[in-house]
């Protein structure tokens, strides 16, 4: 899914943000950078509006890409996040 949607990413020193916007609604996932290596995803929020179309798996996709891609790898201290790791062998490299 992560293809048909815009996510945006930003990051600052200590905190980062996926964010996508689809018909008026925003979804998000939020983490928090421990180290040069390490990321933790702490919360994952999907309105209402977005439930039961993959956006939220969507953004934890693209950040377990993001995460291998720069050599990071991933505690995912939201329940969801959590989840999704678990359920997707292809995702569970990046876990810490």
């Amino acid at each position: 899914m992560t293809g048909t949607l815009e996510i945006t990413r930003r990051e600052d020193d200590s905190k980062g943000r996926y964010a996508v916007t689809l018909d008026g609604h925003t979804a998000e996932m939020t983490y928090s950078r421990a180290g040069e290596k390490l990321i933790i995803i702490d919360h994952t929020g999907v309105p209402e509006g977005l439930r039961g179309r993959g956006v939220g798996e969507a953004l934890v996709q693209r950040g377990v890409e993001d995460a291998r891609a720069e050599g990071r790898k991933i505690l995912p201290l939201c329940p969801f996040a959590k989840r999704q790791i678990e359920k997707h062998q292809e995702w569970q490299d990046v876990l810490q």
